[in-house]
C-alpha cells in the first residue's frame, strides 16, 4: 500500500506525488510487494507549523481539508487525519497500514526542510521506503541559474529563463479503484478538529471559499475576463482584474501546472495586447518561483536581511505608530484602506501591499519584520517565500529590492491608483461622504478643513516629506556614507 502525505497540496488533481503513488499501484502485477495494495492519504496537524499560523489561514485550511476529505470519500478513498509530530505520526501510520512506500510533495522553507529530513530518517529507521516530489512550482530550486551555475539575485534574468522553459503538463487524477478507505487500510480515519480545538478564535475576516472547486471557478472566471486586462488594470484595486488565486496556490488547492496551462490556453483568439497581459500574469507566477528559489538557497532571509549593509539599519521602535498602522489609523487614506481590508478579508490588493509596506518601513521607519509578522498573522494567503520577498523588496533589504532612495509617496499612490477614492471609501467608513480631492490632499489640508470634511478620521501621524529625508539618512548611515 502507498501512503500519500498531504501538506501544501490539498487537491487530488495535478498532484505529482499522489499521481506517482497511483501509477505505482496501477503498474503492479500482484507480485511486486513494494507497490501492491492501493493508495490512502494522510494529513498531520503539526504543532511546529501551527505555532507560526494565524486564525484566517487555519480557518481556510480546515475548510480546504473538509472538501479534500469529501473528494476522497466520493471516490472510495480516505484522508486520514492525525495530530502530532510528523516524525512520529507518519512512521506510525505507515506501519499501521503496512505501507510499502510513503510519498509527499516537497516544501521549500528551512522549517519544512528540517521536518522532512527528520521524517525521512524516521522512516528509514523502520525500513519503509519513501519518495518526495517537486510539485509546488513549475521549476524546482537549482534548475534556473546563471551561466556560472549560481542562483539568481535579479529577477529579470530569472524571469526570462523561466518563461522560456518548457512546463510539465498537469498530472492525472488517480483512478478511483486505486484509492482505499480506512476500513480497508485497517485504521481509524480520525476527525477534523475545530478552530477552538486547535487554539484559534474565529477570525474577524470574511474569507473566500476554500477548496479545489472554488479555486477552479476563480481560475476559469479570471481566464474569461481579468487576464485580458491584467497588464493595464492590475495595479488598480477596484478593477477586479487579478486572479485571487494566491491562497489557492499557497495551500495547493489548485496545481501550478493547471494554472499555467489554463492561462496559456487563454491565448487562443487573444489580441496582441491581450497576449501581453497574459504574459504579464505569467511573470507574476515567475516572481513567486523566484522568491521560492531565493528562500531555498537562503533560508535565513525569513529573519535576516538578504542585502548586507556596512552598519546595522537603525529602525525605530514606536509602538503607537505600529499600532496605528495595524489598525488602519495612520491618517494616510490609501494605507488605512489597505490595512482595514486586511482585517476585513484576510487579503489585500497587491499594489496596496507595496504601499503599506513602503509606508511602514520608509515613513514610520519600522523594521520590515514587524510588518511581515503582522501579515503572517492576518493574511489567508501568507506564503513564506512570497511575503518575505515582498517585504524585503519594499524595505530595500532584499534581492532585487526597491532602491532605498526611491520612496513611495502614499498620497500620490492613492491618487494615481484610486483616483475616485472608491477603494478608500469602501474600507474607510469615516471618509465615505468625503470629496475624493480632499481625501487625496488630506496631508496638506488644514485642521479646520479636516474636521469639517471627516471629523472622525485621524490626522496624519507623520509628515511624509520629513520622514522621506530621515529614511534616506537612515539608509545612508547603514551604507557607511
Amino acid at each position: 500500500m502507498q501512503l500519500h502525505w498531504h501538506r501544501r497540496d490539498l487537491r487530488g488533481a495535478d498532484n505529482r506525488a499522489l499521481a506517482a503513488a497511483a501509477r505505482a499501484v496501477a503498474a503492479a502485477d500482484g507480485t511486486a510487494a513494494n507497490v501492491d495494495g492501493g493508495v490512502i492519504s494522510l494529513f498531520v496537524f503539526d504543532e511546529s507549523v501551527l505555532a507560526h499560523a494565524g486564525a484566517p489561514r487555519v480557518d481556510y485550511l480546515l475548510d480546504a481539508l473538509a472538501e479534500l476529505r469529501e473528494w476522497y470519500r466520493e471516490r472510495g478513498g480516505e484522508l486520514l487525519i492525525r495530530h502530532g509530530d510528523p516524525r512520529e505520526v507518519v512512521p506510525e501510520v505507515a506501519q499501521a497500514i503496512e505501507a510499502d512506500r510513503v510519498v509527499w510533495n516537497r516544501d521549500y522553507s528551512g522549517l519544512t526542510r528540517q521536518r522532512d529530513s527528520a521524517v525521512r530518517q524516521a522512516l528509514n529507521e523502520v525500513d519503509i521506503p519513501r519518495d518526495s516530489f517537486h510539485d509546488a512550482i513549475c521549476h524546482e530550486p537549482g534548475s534556473i541559474t546563471t551561466n556560472q551555475g549560481d542562483p539568481y539575485s535579479v529577477f529579470t534574468y530569472f524571469g526570462r529563463k523561466w518563461q522560456g522553459r518548457e512546463k510539465d503538463d498537469p498530472y492525472p487524477d488517480p483512478d478511483t479503484d486505486l484509492l482505499v478507505d480506512s476500513d480497508t487500510a485497517g485504521v481509524e480515519a480520525g476527525s477534523l478538529p475545530t478552530l477552538d480545538e486547535l487554539g484559534f478564535e474565529k477570525p474577524e475576516a470574511d474569507l473566500l471559499t476554500a477548496g479545489s472547486e472554488a479555486a477552479q471557478k476563480r481560475l476559469e472566471a479570471f481566464c474569461e475576463d481579468g487576464i485580458y486586462r491584467y497588464e493595464e488594470d492590475r495595479d488598480y484595486p477596484t478593477q477586479e482584474s487579478t486572479s485571487r488565486l494566491s491562497a489557492d496556490l499557497k495551500y495547493g488547492t489548485i496545481g501550478i501546472r493547471e494554472v499555467y496551462w489554463t492561462t496559456e490556453n487563454a491565448r487562443e483568439d487573444a489580441s496582441e495586447a491581450e497576449i501581453e497581459s497574459i504574459e504579464e500574469f505569467q511573470s507574476q507566477l515567475a516572481w513567486r518561483e523566484f522568491y521560492t528559489h531565493v528562500l531555498w538557497f537562503h533560508p535565513n532571509v525569513v529573519s535576516e536581511n538578504y542585502k548586507e549593509y556596512d552598519n546595522e539599519i537603525e529602525w525605530e521602535t514606536n509602538e503607537e505608530h505600529l499600532q496605528a498602522w495595524k489598525d488602519g489609523k495612520t491618517g494616510y487614506p490609501i494605507v488605512d484602506a489597505g490595512m482595514r481590508q486586511l482585517r476585513a478579508e484576510g487579503f489585500m490588493h497587491n499594489r496596496v501591499r507595496m504601499i503599506v509596506a513602503a509606508f511602514l518601513t520608509k515613513d514610520l521607519l519600522i523594521d520590515w519584520r514587524e510588518g511581515y509578522d503582522w501579515f503572517r498573522e492576518k493574511l489567508v494567503d501568507h506564503d513564506t517565500a512570497n511575503d518575505n520577498g515582498g517585504w524585503q523588496w519594499a524595505a530595500s533589504t532584499g534581492t532585487d529590492a526597491q532602491p532605498y532612495f526611491r520612496i513611495f509617496n502614499p498620497m500620490t499612490q492613492g491618487e494615481r491608483y484610486d483616483a475616485d477614492a472608491e477603494y478608500i471609501k469602501e474600507y474607510v467608513d469615516e471618509l465615505e461622504d468625503t470629496d475624493p480631492q480632499i481625501i487625496h490632499d488630506w496631508h496638506e489640508a488644514s485642521l479646520t478643513q479636516r474636521r469639517n470634511a471627516a471629523p472622525e478620521y485621524p490626522d496624519p501621524i507623520v509628515d511624509h516629506s520629513e520622514r522621506r529625508e530621515e529614511a534616506i539618512a537612515m539608509f545612508e548611515a547603514a551604507r557607511g556614507d
